[in-house]
C-alpha cells in the first residue's frame, strides 16, 4: 500500500473512492477579521489573535485560513475549503451576518462563530435565528475561542475530521 507523505491529502490509486482524486483529511477553520491580517506573519510577540490562533491549532492537525472581507469570506466558504468559519460582525463588503445570511440555506455549509466588538440584542436575536453556533466579544479572548472551536468540532462533526474529495 503507497502512503503519501503529504499530511494534507490521500491518494491510494488501487481506492476506487479516491483513484485520481485526494481526501482533505484536515479541517480547515477560517478566520475572517479586517483588523488582522491577510495570509501569515511571523513571530509570536507581534501576532494578531488570528496569527496566535493558527499557531496552536497547527500541532493539532488543523489547518487556518485569514480573510479580511465578507465576500473573500464568502468566496472560501463556497469553495468546500471551510469546515468552521470564524466571522467579524464588522467585516467590510459583507458583514459577519450577512455571509451567515448567504450560506445558511445551502446544503454543507459550515458552523459559524460570530465575533463583535459590541453585542446588542439586534446581533444577538439575528445570530440565534441564523444558528450561529456562538457570539464572542472582541477583543477575542484567545481561550475562550479555541474552547468554542473545540465545542463546535465535536458537536458538528463528533470529534472525527471532515472529509472531502478533490480532484
Amino acid at each position: 500500500m503507497t502512503q503519501s507523505t503529504d499530511p494534507i491529502h490521500s491518494n491510494d490509486p488501487r481506492d476506487p473512492e479516491t483513484s485520481g482524486r485526494h481526501a482533505v483529511t484536515r479541517l480547515t477553520v477560517m478566520f475572517a477579521d479586517a483588523e488582522g491580517s491577510s495570509g501569515t506573519t511571523e513571530g509570536i510577540a507581534s501576532a494578531t489573535w488570528q496569527t496566535r490562533a493558527a499557531q496552536l491549532l497547527e500541532p493539532q492537525g488543523i489547518r487556518s485560513l485569514m480573510v479580511r472581507t465578507g465576500r473573500e469570506a464568502l468566496s472560501r466558504v463556497e469553495s468546500g475549503e471551510v469546515h468552521v468559519a470564524v466571522l467579524d460582525q464588522n467585516l467590510p463588503q459583507l458583514s459577519g451576518l450577512q455571509v451567515v445570511k448567504l450560506l445558511r440555506d445551502r446544503p454543507g455549509s459550515p458552523p459559524t462563530i460570530l465575533l463583535a466588538r459590541d453585542i446588542s440584542r439586534h446581533v444577538l436575536n439575528d445570530a440565534l435565528s441564523m444558528k450561529v453556533f456562538s457570539v464572542l466579544s472582541k477583543p477575542v479572548d484567545l481561550a475562550l475561542l479555541l474552547e468554542t472551536l473545540a465545542r463546535v468540532i465535536q458537536r458538528r462533526y463528533a470529534g472525527h475530521w471532515p472529509t472531502r474529495l478533490v480532484e
